[in-house]
């Protein structure tokens, strides 16, 4: 079990930046995110994806502020055909980190609060609750802006099988003897 789990967090090791031995001002940080990075994440809602990652580091005395963007694509299956699509992502967040002599719980979602003990700063979960937060409610093939359409074939599909006149011709096709009886009861 163990090993299972040291060999989850291999993929994530890369997006831990130590900013012990940075000088005050700002640095700049590349990191690509490709499919392993969302299968070390056990219920991950994307499966699979291809994207850059720009984190700009400002270092203060007393505190760490991030600006992040994220950019690429990522897979998602569509709701209304059910077919893969690639989705764009675009997204620029800012995170704080504050330094404090004991860990403490911030209130405040966009600040993270550090031991002055750490020497550096893992992004990975926060890359990846940025990309999660980021994939529409509604995945539709049609609304991505790439132009894809939806399967017509399973639409048609669909359609068929949500048609009322269908669902009869299936009931009266495969009736048990067993509810003829039971009509007569009416």
């Amino acid at each position: 079990m163990r090993a299972k789990i040291l060999l989850q967090l291999k993929p994530l090791k890369q997006f831990s930046i130590p900013f012990t031995g940075l000088k005050i001002g700002k640095h700049q940080f590349d990191f690509e995110i490709d499919n392993s990075f969302f299968d070390a994440f056990e219920y991950s809602l994307v499966k699979k994806g291809d994207l850059k990652v720009d984190v700009e580091l400002d270092k203060q005395e007393t505190m760490l502020i991030l600006q992040i963007h994220i950019e690429g694509t990522i897979k998602l299956d569509c709701d209304k055909c059910l077919a893969e699509f690639d989705a764009p992502l675009d997204i620029a967040e800012r995170q704080i980190v504050k330094f404090a002599e004991d860990e403490l719980e911030s209130d405040d979602l966009e600040i993270i609060v550090l031991s002055k003990k750490e020497n550096s700063i893992d992004i990975a979960e926060i890359l990846y609750e940025f990309i999660t937060v980021s994939v529409p409610y509604i995945k539709i093939c049609e609304q991505n802006g790439n132009g894809v359409q939806c399967d017509r074939e399973m639409i048609e599909r669909l359609e068929n099988l949500s048609n009322p006149d269908h669902q009869e011709e299936e009931n009266t096709t495969g009736d048990d003897p067993r509810w003829e009886a039971l009509k007569k009861l009416k």
